[in-house]
């Protein structure tokens, strides 16, 4: 199982990415587990200076804007 972190304040396009990555991993069959990360801190601490942010894994994959999503199979498929 991997585990995706899904940084950002809660706006539109948090909420987006979070439902992006729920929906690639059900259609690759890959069984992930989704975290939400909110708190202004964390999301510093991880080296994300523009929201959404995406880790997999611990790895920072992802930060700004609302991801591609033939990247997104990939980070979820690697």
């Amino acid at each position: 199982m991997k585990t995706v972190k899904v940084y950002g304040p809660g706006c539109k396009r948090c909420e987006t990415t979070e439902s992006m990555v729920k929906d690639t991993a059900a259609t690759l069959g890959i069984e992930i587990s989704v975290e939400k990360i909110s708190d202004p801190r964390e999301i510093a601490m991880a080296g994300i200076m523009s929201t959404p942010g995406i880790s997999v894994d611990g790895k920072l994959v992802h930060a700004g804007g609302l991801p591609d999503a033939a990247k997104l199979k990939d980070w979820l498929s690697a």
